[in-house]
């Protein structure tokens, strides 16, 4: 989506700083995103509902921040320092999946501010599995598939949601309508927003890409077809 776009800006802005990381192992940045992104799930489940809460919702929206500066950077320090690793990319792609999991089952989990851990679960199924439909369409025909609601997109969200949320809160607004059915349970501030959004777009993504990887796929078999097993060959 749109801000996949950003890529190439964000990769121009960020040269200085790689350049300056020399021959850091870009493994090293890889990992320092995850006790990042670990802290800011805490501070968000453990967040009141009070100034101090707020406070916290805001420091979990700039740790989010900050790990997603590190994932971005430890590719880009890898491209430009040629370190790039099939390692790299399998470790960098594990990593960010348990982190957008434990982001929306932290938030859907938070006893303040949302409290219904069923759907922070569910949501986090549904992420995980559109992402697997870009890995897997990698796996099978050699093209990544980044269509649908993509991991920078609800990133994004998540952020915003978090931030809001915590600004809301300190300027006096407390309290929200109920969410729509069947979340009529739930009220509607953005935390419970940004769990819904990311479990339907999930779904949504699971469904893009499937479609795409099928046409691409199949078209590969005209084209390059697998070499099929002789059933004589044991007679």
């Amino acid at each position: 989506m749109a801000l996949e776009q950003l890529r190439k800006r964000w990769e121009a802005i960020a040269t200085p700083l790689v350049s300056g990381l020399g021959k850091t192992n870009p493994a090293v940045l890889t990992w320092l995103a995850l006790p990042v992104g670990i802290a800011a799930s805490a501070l968000v489940f453990l967040a009141p509902k009070s100034d101090t809460g707020a406070i916290m919702l805001i420091g979990s929206a700039l740790l989010i921040a900050f790990s997603m500066i590190l994932d971005g950077l430890d590719g880009q320090l890898a491209r430009q320092t040629g370190q790039v690793s099939r390692w790299g990319d399998y470790l960098d792609h594990t990593l960010d999946r348990l982190l957008d999991a434990m982001w929306v089952i932290a938030i859907a989990s938070s006893p303040a501010w949302v409290d219904d851990p069923a759907i922070g679960w569910a949501a986090a199924w549904f992420t995980i599995l559109g992402s697997y439909m870009g890995t897997q369409a990698q796996a099978v025909s050699g093209g990544r598939n980044y269509r649908g609601f993509s991991r920078a997109d609800r990133t994004i969200l998540t952020i915003a949601a978090l931030a809001l949320t915590g600004i809301f809160w300190l300027i006096g607004v407390e309290d929200y309508s109920a969410a729509f059915a069947p979340f009529e349970h739930l009220e509607l501030n953005p935390l419970t927003a940004v769990v819904i959004l990311s479990g339907l777009g999930g779904i949504y993504t699971f469904c893009v890409r499937f479609s795409q990887a099928r046409k691409e796929i199949i078209a590969l078999d005209k084209e390059e077809p697998l070499t099929q097993p002789n059933q004589y060959e044991s007679e």
